[in-house]
């Protein structure tokens, strides 16, 4: 297909014949595509995956792999992307007003009663998750693999240090959230008719 056309999942060998598939991933990454991306290669190194995922990789399957789990792995990255697609790329393009804080993402600028408030863009991306994803218990895995590309880390703060940032930055009483809610034992929920 062209390039201006739109894709649900890219599918990437790390082996191709005239560039480095890493290579392609992080020109991908490098344009503003957003397209989910799942790496295919041979190189199984612990070190080969994290240089995948941090040059924009969603997720990454070693060879040689059974079709089935090819499969299901694609199966679930579009399941879990499954967000309307007007809804996500239109929130990733428009300001958003939500009680006294407002978050234009397009300038990456987020205010609270008027006054600018500066967000980390893992601090970002998790807001726009969970504004895409309002009254949805979102666990912290999901969290995990949505915004930061991991697949589950067991005994990881990552999610609950950010929520932690978030609430600090732009919740009336941090300790009493009425945005940004814990649901013990299952994750968090973000509400926005309760601010």
């Amino acid at each position: 297909r062209g390039s201006t056309e739109s894709w649900d999942l890219i599918l990437l060998d790390g082996m191709l014949p005239q560039k480095s598939g890493f290579d392609v991933c992080r020109d991908l990454r490098a344009k503003g595509i957003k397209t989910p991306v799942l790496m295919l290669t041979a190189r199984g190194q612990v070190s080969d995956r994290v240089v995948g995922l941090k040059l924009g990789a969603d997720d990454y399957l070693v060879k040689p792999f059974d079709m089935a789990e090819l499969l299901a792995r694609i199966e679930a990255r579009l399941r879990r992307d499954g967000v309307p697609a007007e809804s996500a790329t239109s929130l990733a393009h428009r300001s958003v007003t939500v009680g006294a804080i407002h978050v234009d993402f397009r300038r990456a600028e987020v205010t609270k009663s008027g006054t600018p408030v500066e967000l980390s863009g893992k601090e970002l991306h998790l807001l726009r998750y969970f504004l895409e994803h309002q009254g949805a218990t979102l666990s912290r895995n999901e969290l995990l693999e949505a915004v930061w590309g991991y697949s589950t880390v067991p005994f990881t703060r990552t999610v609950d240090v950010h929520v932690a940032n978030l609430r600090r930055k732009l919740e009336d009483d941090p300790a009493r959230p009425s945005m940004i809610l814990t649901i013990h034992g299952l994750g968090y929920k973000f509400v926005a008719g309760r601010m």
